[in-house]
């Protein structure tokens, strides 16, 4: 499992010229199922991330989290992050989870979200969706793994 955590100030994902999901402060969350993920890693990951302090304090630390700063999520559903880049110059995206799987993951991973007291929209899996943010930093976490 991967994902992209940017802190930003405002996000939204469009499809076909429509905004399916806005937020304001928070983070932007880019989000890849690979294979041999499973509920449990999408936990991990989502508890992880509601209790990571990426965000300042009054003092300019990075003391709180996004439910301490009371932030919005933005979760998009981003395969290319499995990309295998090394060998050759055109990456290969054959350790993505499949789609049923990777769909399952991601709308799982969104509510694993939810169920930890965030705000959560979303992008729509599997469209060609543009992605606008104002990164807040910028601040931006690669998580890359599993729970082992």
């Amino acid at each position: 499992m991967k994902a992209v955590l940017q802190r930003v100030t405002s996000a939204t994902v469009t499809v076909e010229e429509r905004t399916v999901g806005e937020i304001g402060y928070g983070l932007l969350i880019l989000f890849c199922a690979e294979h041999g993920d499973d509920e449990t890693d999408a936990d991990y990951f989502a508890n992880k991330i509601a209790k990571m302090r990426i965000f300042p304090d009054g003092y300019g630390k990075t003391n709180l989290s996004v439910m301490d700063v009371g932030g919005e999520v933005l979760a998009v559903s981003q395969f290319t992050l499995a990309a295998e880049w090394r060998k050759g110059n055109r990456p290969g995206f054959s350790g993505a989870a499949d789609p049923d799987t990777a769909s399952r993951l991601y709308d799982y991973f969104c509510e694993a979200l939810k169920e930890e007291g965030l705000d959560v929209e979303t992008g729509i899996f599997a469209a060609d969706m543009e992605v606008s943010l104002i990164n807040d930093g910028p601040f931006t976490i690669v998580m890359d793994g599993t729970t082992e």
